[in-house]
């Protein structure tokens, strides 16, 4: 047998076979969405039209406000109303338009804050399968099915994420603050920086949220009172608990007939332990991608309701475990959520097989919560941090070991130092924590999970930054061209890499129903009865 039967199939070598490779992904999934699941008819969309169509021209309120023929009406908060406004001036067919292209536009911008420079690598190619699979990820179908504005708020709070991990904190928070006021459930990313000791980012965070709250109560005070007094807490305008689609704590409970507010609430307390003692490690040697995709998970458990399309939220766990070098992991996750299989369960979750089936979604969540990789970033994926602050190598002479001669042989040779070279006379850890006794030093893997950047070609010396998070100084070779190899193959400050001449850049590291919650599965002959969930 050859080696190529061995690895599969080849991706196609030319511009043509790529392009044909992806029109035929875009017709198959293009069929598979048109034809399997059923279409949400824009459902929550209309409620947010109505409601604020019904608040402006009608003269009623806010959350008096129902889909006609349905019990479902608006659940958000009065800051959401109130930016909801504009809809009042446009007709349904705009609005809906408007949705789609906001939908589209937040999704481009999750990626490319989550991918960082490094997604330039893979030009339009992998662009265009990027999409052919977030097309088939069933809580993005339902976010866009329904009109919802769960993307917008990942973008949001996805930008903080950036911003911290950039070194640019200034702003940091605000929005995570727009997207609490919005929704409540984002709330929890405010906990996150309290965890992670970021108090500004919180009290940036907190304030703006607070500000929006009061913005909303100034234009409507009476909206804001009945919310805040009463729709708050009537879990009754929310839906049934049990219905299939809650993929929370709560909602296994429900399925399981456990009414106990205790259980829940010991269950959510457990949650939030695992969560705070991870995320605070994840914060504290500066790998904020891992610390907010632990947030989302969380949110999603502790949250009473969680339907299918709130699970965009587990789309940055799946980009941490691809760049801590589990793709297959991530990949087999990522597949059973395409797959709508929690549906097969909608009539009838009871049984060993239904607590099994049914709660697929929230099992993946907790497992991600549980296992998801933190500080642990492969070599040849090292996204691009804060600009490296040059210091004297005079100052910082590397101790004689037995490592020196291998770095020196690598630093000096600049555009030809071999990455795993320098790597492996500096003794790194698989986790990117400098090993015991490496004796030279260690080389930062990633400069947004440490903080701090270093030179492609140079090592790094042992003791010169905080314990336990691999931070050195620049050794011999700092500010030279970076080095080609794993991790230093694009990006605008390489030597090397796709698009790149010899010697650009210097001192960076590269490397349809109308149900709102109708199952996904074809219609069946019992359809599911409209009273399962309001808009949420």
């Amino acid at each position: 047998m050859s080696l190529d039967r061995v690895r599969g199939p080849r991706p196609p070598g030319t511009d043509r076979g790529r392009v044909l490779l992806l029109l035929a992904l875009a017709a198959a999934v293009t069929v598979f969405t048109a034809t399997v699941p059923l279409l949400r008819d824009w459902f929550d969309l209309r409620v947010y039209y109505g409601t604020v169509n019904s608040w402006v021209h009608g003269g009623g309120q806010v959350y008096d406000y129902r889909v006609p023929g349905t019990p479902y009406g608006f659940t958000y908060p009065p800051f959401a109303a109130v930016l909801m406004l504009p809809m009042a001036l446009v007709g349904p067919g705009t609005a809906t338009v408007t949705a789609l292209l906001l939908n589209l536009a937040a999704l481009a911008a999750a990626a490319r804050l989550w991918a960082g420079p490094g997604w330039r690598r893979y030009g339009w190619y992998g662009a265009g399968l990027a999409a052919c699979a977030l097309a088939l990820f069933e809580p993005l179908r339902d976010t866009f099915s329904f009109g919802q504005v769960n993307l917008l708020l990942l973008a949001l709070v996805l930008t903080d994420a950036r911003l911290l991990a950039s070194g640019r904190p200034r702003w940091a928070g605000a929005g995570i603050g727009l997207a609490a006021a919005v929704k409540l459930t984002p709330a929890l990313f405010i906990g996150l920086l309290l965890v992670t000791r970021r108090w500004r980012a919180a009290a940036v965070a907190t304030g703006v949220a607070a500000a929006a709250t009061a913005l909303a109560a100034l234009a409507a005070p009476e909206v804001s009172r009945f919310y805040w007094t009463r729709a708050l807490w009537d879990t009754t305008r929310v839906g049934r608990l049990d219905y299939v689609s809650n993929q929370s704590l709560q909602g296994v409970l429900a399925r399981l007939g456990v009414e106990s507010r205790a259980v829940w609430a010991v269950l959510v307390l457990l949650v939030l332990c695992c969560w705070a003692r991870r995320a605070g490690r994840a914060g504290a040697v500066g790998d904020w991608r891992a610390a907010f995709a632990l947030t989302g998970l969380t949110a999603c458990l502790v949250s009473p309701v969680t339907w299918v399309h709130h699970l965009v939220w587990l789309l940055p766990s799946f980009a941490v475990l691809i760049r801590a070098g589990r793709p297959r992991v991530a990949g087999a996750l990522y597949a059973v959520l395409c797959t709508s299989v929690v549906w097969l369960w909608f009539d009838d979750a009871s049984g060993v097989d239904g607590f099994l089936g049914s709660n697929t979604y929230t099992w993946i969540t907790l497992g991600l919560l549980v296992w998801l990789p933190v500080g642990h970033v492969p070599a040849g994926h090292l996204p691009v941090g804060r600009r490296a602050t040059s210091r004297s190598t005079s100052a910082t002479a590397v101790p004689p070991s037995a490592a020196a001669p291998a770095i020196s042989t690598a630093s000096s040779q600049p555009g030809k130092a071999s990455s795993a070279a320098v790597t492996e006379a500096a003794g790194v850890a698989a986790n990117g924590v400098p090993a015991t006794g490496a004796g030279a030093g260690a080389l930062v893997p990633d400069a947004e999970v440490t903080g701090v950047p270093v030179t492609c070609a140079g090592a790094l010396r042992a003791g010169d930054g905080p314990v336990g998070t691999g931070v050195g100084t620049v050794a011999a070779g700092a500010g030279t061209d970076c080095a080609s190899g794993p991790g230093c193959d694009s990006g605008p400050d390489c030597a090397s890499g796709p698009g790149r001449g010899p010697g650009q850049g210097r001192g960076r590291v590269r490397s349809a129903s109308s149900e709102p919650t109708g199952s996904t599965r074809p219609a069946a002959a019992n359809p599911q009865s409209s009273s399962s969930r309001a808009s949420s």
